[in-house]
């Protein structure tokens, strides 16, 4: 990971001030959003998603070997995607983004309380030194870590090595939806996303205070892997 220039960081914090009442005003008084707004952030990931399940992806040309070396010195990414390691989740190609747009985040079962520095430094990182004011916790339809907690929770054993603490992270979730109509393994795959948007407010020294002040926003969605549709949550 590298840190955002020093241009970059007077942006961050020009941008936290605009949260607090301090920004700019546009011609008709009202304060002008900013290209890194978490709602206009996420408004354009959605767009993207709509070019994708059309088939419609109009940034190939953001992905050659002279886009990555535009980037070789610093990178500005507009929002954190916290997703499944699922090898069918991949968060550029279904938000239809180029390179340096998303920090990503990978980790089976998109799981964020529990996971360890490694998983919170990552996205405190990306918060405090890159400037990102939008996280996007990504979980998607027949989740496999979802499934093994469902099953593992009512047979009450555990499963070898590290796998099992991973499925106790998202146990807790199986029991927020217990006897909710409708499909269990959705049902409880949306409850995670839910439970992990909530955990993130309250995580760490970090991402609270910014919460708090309005510079950050954190939402959930579903990804289907039929229809590659993504559906917010929440």
């Amino acid at each position: 990971m590298q840190s955002m220039p020093s241009a970059s960081r007077r942006d961050f914090i020009r941008a936290a001030a605009a949260t607090a009442g301090v920004g700019a005003l546009s011609s008709t008084g009202a304060a002008a959003p900013s290209p890194r707004d978490a709602d206009v952030v996420l408004a354009k990931l959605l767009e993207g998603n709509t070019r994708f399940i059309n088939g419609q992806t109009s940034l190939l040309s953001r992905r050659r070997p002279s886009d990555f070396a535009a980037l070789a010195e610093g990178q500005e990414p507009s929002a954190i995607i916290v997703a499944c390691a699922d090898s069918r989740v991949a968060p550029e190609l279904i938000f239809d983004q180029g390179v340096g747009d998303l920090f990503v985040v990978r980790v089976a079962g998109n799981v964020v309380s529990g996971s360890g520095p490694i998983v919170a430094g990552s996205i405190e990182f990306a918060v405090a030194e890159l400037g990102a004011r939008l996280i996007v916790v990504l979980g998607h339809t027949r989740c496999g870590a979802v499934k093994a907690a469902i099953q593992h929770i009512d047979k009450q054993d555990s499963l070898p090595g590290s796998i099992n603490g991973l499925v106790e992270l998202i146990k807790p979730a199986v029991t927020d939806v217990r006897g909710t109509p409708g499909d269990k393994l959705d049902n409880v795959i949306k409850a995670n996303v839910r439970r992990c948007v909530g955990q993130l407010k309250t995580m760490g020294p970090i991402l609270p205070e910014q919460f708090k002040s309005g510079g950050l926003k954190a939402v959930g969605g579903v990804y289907d892997l039929a229809t590659g549709k993504v559906d917010i949550v929440g």
